[in-house]
């Protein structure tokens, strides 16, 4: 237990309902006017950061929903204010597309995603390969976006042997910092929700201690195999200073913990996330009834213990 003369050390989140959750439950199949009034209720609720577009959000407003992705970013923006940092997602050299990107088409990337009033561009490549990341980073950073940097994290199957292990992440990260790309903070990143505690831990314990103290360490994860906050609380206490959280009723399951369940299973520890609880309970609230009409598929919101045995970067 925490003794009430010590002061709890704040922990930051990245609310990534509105990108992560939407694509992991729907597809990305939400239309902007159902959700971007949500958007204003969580800023005024003290959301700070927020995954605003990128992945597979930016076809799906094509593709789906009928939507100019560009236009939905514009709107974002106007509704967050100014102060609020957007991010998305990209993936290396493919940045938002299916397949590897001309160079002119990287920088095209991220000089568009700056117009559109986006902050930050979360930066992976599955391979953790320095040379797909080099160039878009260094795009991101003459458009004038901050890059943060990914480690793309999983978990080996069982009776599988190799990679996958602290030390494998720790030479990758080393390998990331000796290519001189510009960064601006590092996300440890398991897409598939299969890394276990005791490797997210020493991870970025280590990382931790490369990076030094002042350099903003990012956790992300999913429920889907049923560890993600057992994870994400082995992360604060490696070192990370935010995490990713969603918000129901895209959360849990296939989606980010819920940022109600962290903010619980703090509770008592010496760590305290950085949020009005109460003012975010009632934005679920409202997010669940603007999500109504919407058919949420009954496996994405639950866990799937055989997950681990084909787990995917």
């Amino acid at each position: 237990m925490v003794s009430k003369t010590r002061k709890q050390k704040k922990i930051d989140w990245l609310c990534t309902a509105f990108r992560d959750g939407f694509q992991s439950v729907f597809g990305a199949r939400v239309l902007s006017k159902d959700y971007l009034p949500i958007v204003k209720e969580a800023v005024d609720a003290g959301v700070k950061n927020i995954e605003a577009g990128g992945g597979a959000s930016f076809q799906a407003s094509f593709f789906y929903n009928n939507e100019n992705a560009f236009d939905v970013m514009d709107s974002f923006r106007k509704i967050a204010g100014k102060n609020v940092n957007l991010q998305t997602l990209a993936r290396g050299v493919n940045v938002v597309a299916l397949d590897s990107q001309s160079s002119d088409m990287i920088d095209l990337h991220a000089k568009m995603f700056k117009k559109h009033g986006m902050t930050t561009i979360r930066n992976f490549d599955a391979l953790n390969d320095p040379e797909n990341l080099i160039y878009s980073a260094k795009a991101i950073h003459k458009a004038g976006l901050k890059h943060q940097l990914c480690v793309a994290m999983m978990s080996l199957p069982p009776h599988c042997k190799g990679a996958h292990t602290p030390e494998f992440y720790e030479a990758r990260l080393k390998a990331f910092i000796k290519s001189k790309m510009p960064f601006d903070s590092v996300c440890f990143k398991d897409a598939s929700g299969t890394a276990t505690p005791k490797v997210v831990y020493e991870t970025i314990k280590r990382a931790r201690k490369i990076l030094g103290d002042d350099i903003l360490i990012q956790y992300h994860s999913h429920e889907t195999a049923g560890t993600g906050l057992a994870c994400y609380l082995a992360a604060i206490e490696g070192g990370a200073h935010r995490v990713d959280l969603s918000m129901a009723p895209v959360s849990g399951g296939t989606c980010q913990p819920d940022v109600a369940t962290l903010w619980h299973a703090l509770r008592g520890s010496d760590y305290e996330l950085d949020c009005d609880i109460d003012a975010l309970m009632k934005v679920e609230d409202h997010f669940k009834e603007a999500l109504n009409d919407y058919f949420i598929p009954p496996e994405a919101l639950h866990t799937e213990p055989m997950i681990p045995w084909s787990p995917m970067p």
